[in-house]
């Protein structure tokens, strides 16, 4: 009797624990991803945009859009989503630096 007590007591534990895996991956899949914003692509270092003369395309990572210049660097970035989403956000952050040394025009 105790040994089918304990059985249930640890079924039930795995199945809170489960549960609870699934209500933060459902919390995590509502919130909205953010565009980081980097017009380098963090893959093969080209400039993205119109004037490139390739199709841009993004890929989300940890609730961030990072652009790139073209759908061939998804599979890159997947491989190594934590090298190239460190060079995207680097060079977002050096970007905003550079931005805050400009003198406002009047």
């Amino acid at each position: 009797m105790k040994a089918i007590v304990l059985m249930l007591g640890v079924i039930l534990a795995a199945g809170m624990t489960v549960s609870g895996y699934g209500q933060a991956m459902a919390a995590e899949a509502s919130v909205k991803a953010v565009n980081v914003g980097n017009k380098t692509c963090p893959v093969s270092g080209r400039e993205i945009g119109p004037d490139s003369g390739m199709a841009p395309a993004t890929y989300t990572y940890k609730g961030k859009v990072y652009n790139l210049c073209c759908g061939g660097c998804i599979s890159l970035f997947k491989a190594d989503p934590e090298k190239y989403s460190q060079i995207a956000d680097q060079a977002v952050a050096q970007s905003k630096e550079a931005m805050k040394d400009m003198p406002m025009g009047r």
